[in-house]
């Protein structure tokens, strides 16, 4: 047992002595090399894969994903909508991403919340909920955590 313990440490170990070692050459490679040094580390750098991303997937991305949900006929998504009619759905999908991008979970589900009072300014995010109810907070609070849970299934 204290075998496989030392062994798994040492493990550890020497996988990050190689990434250390690894990080270092790119480092003394784009010393010396300037820009140049990309030529080493990708293949086709001068290709068109930039600007052909994504055009093999047959599968609708991120974007489209969420657009289509919030356009279905879905309840959340047409709550979601009634309770944010005066914006437009570039900035719904603004604050849901912002909403997504929260680390925890209870974090995604606060941010939702805030986003579909209103009072959130998604890039601060500044919460001003002193004047609503607490019916209303509770059923907006139902509502995040329905529409997250509709996000995490859709988008996976």
């Amino acid at each position: 047992m204290i075998n496989q313990e030392i062994t798994e440490h040492q493990k550890r170990l020497e996988q990050f002595l190689q990434h250390l070692e690894s990080a270092r050459q790119l480092e003394d490679d784009i010393m010396k090399y300037g820009l140049e040094a990309a030529d080493l580390y990708f293949e086709d750098i001068d290709g068109d894969w930039l600007e052909t991303w994504g055009d093999d997937d047959d599968e609708p991305g991120y974007i489209e994903k969420l657009t289509t949900f919030l356009e279905s006929d879905d309840v959340v998504a047409v709550e979601v909508r009634e309770r944010l009619q005066d914006k437009s759905l570039d900035e719904i999908i603004g604050g849901l991403e912002y909403c997504l991008s929260q680390l925890k979970e209870e974090d995604r589900i606060f941010a939702a919340k805030d986003f579909l009072f209103g009072d959130v300014v998604v890039s601060e995010s500044c919460r001003a909920s002193g004047n609503s109810s607490y019916i209303d907070e509770v059923e907006l609070l139902a509502l995040a955590e329905d529409l997250m849970e509709r996000l995490k299934e859709i988008l996976g």
